[in-house]
């Protein structure tokens, strides 16, 4: 049976992601009044994995139903173009996830093509994680791109996907439409709740009874 689990995390304020200058010892009272009056700019992330429960195999890549779940993301993905650091681009999110290695940033954009150099400080390894990217993450989402990494599984790779506007719907209705596929569960989980290892693969322990942030995805679920 496959487990999938789409985790979303929305209206995190993107001035976290800002660089901090811990030499300022002055409050800019101007720049304070000015980021007062103003919107605060939020963004969104998803953490997109699954676990072929039968076999205890956990990764996004172990599914069964892998090649489906692909083919649903390209079409909540539809319109971007996929740069990374190669040059040139990647026409379809299977290219992409064939090609590219793991820890590698591949920047997403419907208009204007990304700065090699923004992609290549977006990239992390093996020793970081994407906490170590705020600044270009930052600038990379304030241009209205989308930032995926491919990341470690325990027996494969899941993605994580950033994102300025809340892309929810867009990915939720191509994969909704995959759960009335025999044994393949779809759980839209809220990030905020799951904070523990043990409630983040609660489905080895409780499935039937999925911790509270964990809502079960079915046909006739509306939003």
């Amino acid at each position: 049976m496959d487990i999938f689990k789409l985790i979303y995390e929305h209206d995190m304020r993107l001035d976290t992601l800002r660089e901090r200058r811990p030499d300022r010892d002055q409050p800019d009272t101007q720049s304070s009044l000015e980021a007062f009056l103003r919107p605060d700019p939020t963004y969104s992330r998803f953490y997109i994995t699954g676990t072929r429960l039968d076999r205890e195999r956990f990764g996004l890549d172990t599914l069964t139903h892998y090649s489906q779940v692909v083919d649903a993301l390209q079409q909540g993905l539809e319109g971007y173009t996929f740069y990374t650091e190669k040059p040139g681009t990647l026409s379809t999110l299977r290219n992409v996830l064939d090609k590219v290695p793991v820890w590698s940033a591949v920047v997403l954009s419907r208009e204007e093509q990304p700065d090699p150099e923004l992609i290549k400080e977006l990239s992390i390894d093996s020793e970081s994680n994407v906490g170590h990217r705020k600044e270009p993450l930052r600038r990379a989402l304030l241009k209205k791109h989308l930032v995926l990494y491919k990341e470690r599984a325990h027996h494969g790779f899941d993605l994580h996907l950033f994102s300025k506007e809340n892309i929810y719907r867009d990915l939720f209705f191509p994969l909704k439409a995959l759960t009335s596929t025999p044994s393949f569960r779809f759980f839209s989980i809220n990030g905020r709740r799951i904070r523990s290892e043990k409630k983040f693969y609660f489905e080895t322990w409780t499935l039937d009874r999925p911790p509270h942030g964990a809502e079960e995805v079915h046909p006739e679920t509306v939003l």
